[in-house]
């Protein structure tokens, strides 16, 4: 998988959001807020380029101090989210 191009994370107001830039996301009118561990899996999936479910709470899992099964389950919920969002492909 892998993000959309377009899709920008940026803190507005101290919140950090996930915005469509760009006319490929025109017809993206919404913010998608993300707490401080999504935005920080964000980043990561953007730094991996391709990535998946795995690889994600993989990288989670060496950052902070979070069981591997309840990585997973939290990052394939997200992750699950985004593509219903369409906001990452493949």
């Amino acid at each position: 998988m892998k993000q959309k191009e377009g899709f920008v994370l940026r803190t507005v107001c101290g919140e950090h959001v996930i915005v469509g830039e760009g006319l490929g996301t025109i017809d993206f009118g919404k913010l998608i807020s993300l707490n401080e561990t999504a935005a920080w899996i964000w980043k990561k999936a953007g730094e991996m380029g391709d990535f998946s479910v795995d690889s994600l709470a993989a990288a989670l899992c060496e950052e902070y101090d979070v069981d591997a099964q309840q990585a997973h389950a939290d990052v394939e919920k997200m992750v699950n989210q985004w593509k219903e969002l369409g906001i990452v492909e493949g």
